[in-house]
């Protein structure tokens, strides 16, 4: 990268022509993350260029309070930022890496998992819904989010014409996600139910025929009296929609979140002894170590050593 001089006119006009492409290179989301701990990080104290000195003594400070995952993520953060800027980088230095090192050792590096919604659950939830405007479109929502393994974020992205109807069930295309930050776009199948009242295209019809959708979002906000809005839901209006209804039939809705339907899929297909590579095809996950996870919790009864008495 060339380092610009901003007080060359030529300099400038380049940098503005350049910073819609460099923008337009991250993700929204991570964009955000990233101002966001670099603010955290000056209003500590910090400043660019940092030192490694200046920048182990910042994780320090941060392990009193954060968990080594939101450690990861600043140093990344502060090492994109020098990146950027063409600055010396302290992040990969020998004094970083021991500190994080040791950070992680003495905290540990548990994350915390939110718990699935695991199949029979999920049943037990959708088969106490009735037919007002929202429980037709938080049955629609459960079940595509489950079957599709969808992240919560994609699932309220879903415009009309990502659906396509064929034999066998639904193809929904999905255009952008976590791991897709150019929009190549991804196809997912969700399979005909073999119960009317469990079937994802059964619900999902129902509701789209009763709040007469025919373009634009799917999942749309139920106001007052059951007047359906042309607002689509909010991504963090999942979670609240899983608490609410797994609650309402008596299970514990704490650890639940909108992440719970995605996971709830993985796990409940490994316990029923699918191949991870199936599983891996339908949530899209780039790499087999969160996958591992949720394979590894379905798997954890079945063939079970402590069952030898």
């Amino acid at each position: 990268m060339i380092l610009l001089d901003l007080s060359n006119p030529q300099h400038q006009l380049l940098r503005e022509r350049l910073q819609p492409y460099i923008d337009e290179a991250t993700a929204p989301a991570t964009r955000k993350a990233y101002r966001t701990d670099l603010r955290h990080f000056q209003d500590w104290g910090g400043r660019l260029p940092a030192s490694p000195q200046v920048v182990a003594d910042y994780l320090v400070y941060l392990a009193q309070t954060h968990k080594p995952a939101t450690l990861q993520r600043r140093l990344a953060s502060i090492s994109r930022a020098h990146s950027t800027l063409n600055l010396p980088n302290p992040v990969p230095s020998e004094l970083v890496r021991l500190t994080m090192r040791g950070i992680r050792r003495k905290v540990g590096v548990a994350q915390r998992q939110v718990r699935p919604l695991m199949r029979d659950d999920l049943v037990s939830v959708v088969s106490q819904l009735g037919d007002t405007p929202r429980d037709l479109r938080d049955k629609a929502l459960l079940l595509i989010g489950f079957c599709g393994a969808f992240r919560r974020s994609e699932l309220m992205a879903l415009d009309m014409a990502d659906i396509e109807p064929t034999p066998q069930g639904l193809v929904i295309t999905i255009r952008h996600s976590k791991t897709d930050q150019l929009g190549e776009g991804r196809k997912v199948g969700i399979p005909r139910g073999r119960v009317p009242n469990l079937c994802p295209l059964h619900a999902l019809s129902s509701w789209v025929a009763m709040a007469n959708i025919t373009s634009g979002p799917v999942f749309r906000a139920v106001g007052k009296g059951g007047h359906i809005t042309s607002r689509r839901l909010a991504p963090k209006a999942v979670a609240a929609i899983v608490k609410e209804r797994a609650a309402a039939v008596g299970l514990t809705a704490t650890e639940l979140s909108g992440h719970s339907l995605r996971a709830g899929l993985a796990t409940s297909a490994a316990q029923a002894g699918m191949r991870p590579d199936k599983i891996k095809a339908q949530t899209g996950h780039a790499s087999d170590t969160m996958l591992a996870r949720y394979i590894r919790d379905g798997d954890i009864w079945r063939d079970n050593a402590g069952g030898l008495f």
